[in-house]
């Protein structure tokens, strides 16, 4: 079956096989507003004509500062149709992070929420543009689904005009389409090391892999796929253009409460959910605090961020019959690259990583030190290749000669064991291993043993270096509902399974973890606990825990 290569073709097909079908429902409030295939394609039409006449052409940039709502897929298609590219900006950003998106993007128009939750983003717009080295962008206001457009629009006028889009009310004129080689979005990185870049791929490549994910997630016509990641970030973006691709409904939550998402879980007949463990552990605990039918939901794409996806797979299995996978991706390589195919055996199929979903990327395990690929079944840096790779940095076009092999590859920096059939698991992030002994050590393979403990809730474990310059393991735990947890007693639980080398050091019960959030979730933030366990690395405390 031949699939469209554009994403102006992609919603034209949908729209001329249905017009009346829904498409998307701007949902998170009592009245949901549903979106027509024909609706979403006559407003992107209008959108290209609005930003065609303030100048977006090819290779131009457009910043989208808004929530999920119905308009955020609106402008990806109008920007991508005059071959010009999208960087999502998340609504949380401070000053520092949108002028670095500024600085780097420099997009020239950029569509701004507004009164959107509160939030000041003109303010810190304003910050943020006398700040950047490149010229102000002209602003187009965006009210959203639930809200009038306001009267004036001159207070966001940063000095290149403020507008505001026009109403689909009259046919726009017809132009040539894109032809899918152009750049169509960009994503911010998690800046592990250093700032973020902006990794940028082309709509041919965006187009294909929603076509493979929707394939390999058994999206159908009439399903419910809820989008609560937000669309700046890779893993909302796949997983919306992964639901278009399949002839499914967005549910777009454009903020996330949990209660609130699992009643339009069961009000939509929701079929599909993507995301990572500290969002699926709240939507369990907002369940169990008032279950709903949630029987729609047979497939869940989980990233495991806080060691609680086994659990949480067990849960949706066991409640409503849904099949979890692992998941793999990045910013840079695209959400959803890899996951595991519904005939992989549980509990491997929960762990991250999976097969690629396209048969055009490569995958392979090399040292990560000499880049000579490792024996078959043998831990090594993922590396991958083919159409889902990033294409270029935005504003740091040097930024790829140090991502790249000389023959093409992309240095993922992740530990992977690769399968002779292709089959990748995921070990985790090369800077959070741990050298145990002389073994590397996945911190993951101990902290799943720990929140395994019927009181512990969430688990991280960091290494840092011992007096005699040997790593010590260190963990931490927040304990269920505040109960009284013994530090010996889970490392003697640590130590029924784990082999004794991987028994922490030391283990320290916390009342919360520290977190940072992204757009794809929050993750534990692991410099913050290296530096606590540092600094309680004292004669007194390096034997806590300790039988």
């Amino acid at each position: 079956m031949r699939h469209p290569t554009t994403l102006a073709a992609l919603l034209r097909e949908l729209a001329e096989r249905d017009p009346a079908a829904v498409v998307a429902i701007d949902a998170g409030v009592s009245d949901p507003v549903t979106v027509s295939r024909h609706d979403l394609h006559r407003r992107s039409e209008q959108l290209r004509e609005d930003l065609r006449q303030r100048g977006v052409g090819q290779g131009d940039c457009v910043a989208v500062w808004l929530p999920n709502w119905s308009d955020t897929l609106v402008w990806q298609f109008a920007v991508a149709a005059l071959g010009a590219h999208v960087i999502g900006v998340n609504t949380r950003y401070n000053v520092d992070e949108l002028t670095h998106v500024l600085d780097r993007a420099r997009p020239i128009v950029i569509a701004v929420a507004h009164d959107f939750h509160g939030l000041d983003l003109l303010g810190t717009l304003r910050t943020a543009t006398a700040r950047t080295t490149t010229s102000a962008p002209s602003v187009a206001v965006v009210a959203g689904p639930y809200r009038t457009a306001p009267a004036e629009t001159d207070r966001y006028d940063l000095g290149a005009g403020a507008w505001i889009p026009s109403p689909p009310d009259t046919p726009p004129t017809t132009s040539a389409e894109s032809g899918g080689h152009d750049l169509a979005v960009a994503f911010t990185t998690s800046g592990s090391t250093g700032k973020p870049k902006l990794a940028a791929h082309t709509e041919s490549a965006v187009v294909g892999h929603a076509c493979d994910d929707a394939a390999g997630m058994d999206v159908r016509t009439g399903d419910a796929v809820l989008c609560v990641l937000p669309l700046s970030g890779v893993f909302g973006f796949n997983t919306a253009m992964a639901a278009l691709a399949g002839g499914a409904v967005c549910v777009l939550e454009p903020v996330f409460d949990d209660v609130t998402v699992v009643d339009d879980m069961a009000r939509h007949g929701v079929t599909h959910v993507v995301g990572a463990d500290d969002m699926l552990v709240r939507l369990q605990d907002a369940w169990r605090a008032r279950p709903r039918d949630l029987s729609s939901w047979r497939w869940a794409g989980m990233a495991d961020f806080l060691g609680r996806s086994h659990e949480i797979a067990e849960w949706a299995r066991d409640e409503f019959g849904t099949r979890t996978t692992g998941v793999y991706g990045s910013s840079e390589v695209f959400a959803l690259t890899l996951f595991w195919p519904p005939d992989e055996p549980e509990p491997r199929r929960w762990n991250g990583g999976g097969r690629p979903v396209s048969a055009a990327t490569e995958v392979r395990a090399v040292d990560p030190v000499t880049e000579d690929a490792v024996a078959v079944g043998e831990q090594g840096e993922l590396q991958l290749r083919g159409p889902t790779v990033v294409d270029a940095y935005l504003g740091d076009p040097q930024a790829a000669a140090r991502s790249f092999t000389t023959d093409g590859w992309f240095r993922t920096g992740d530990f992977a064991v690769v399968s002779a059939d292709g089959a990748v698991d995921y070990r985790g992030r090369i800077g959070d291993a741990l050298r145990l002994r002389g073994f590397l050590v996945d911190p993951a393979e101990i902290e799943h043993r720990l929140v395994e403990h019927d009181a512990v809730h969430t688990a991280k474990v960091v290494g840092i270096d011992g007096p005699d310059g040997a790593t010590l393991a260190v963990g931490y735990v927040v304990p269920v509902d505040e109960c009284e947890v013994d530090p010996g007693e889970l490392r003697d639980w640590c130590g029924g399974t784990l082999a004794r080398f991987k028994v922490p050091s030391e283990i320290h019960v916390i009342p919360s973890m520290p977190t940072t959030s992204g757009t794809n979730g929050s993750k534990i933030h692991a410099a913050t606990l290296r530096e606590w366990a540092r600094a309680r690395h004292t004669p007194e405390h390096s034997t806590e825990g300790r039988r």
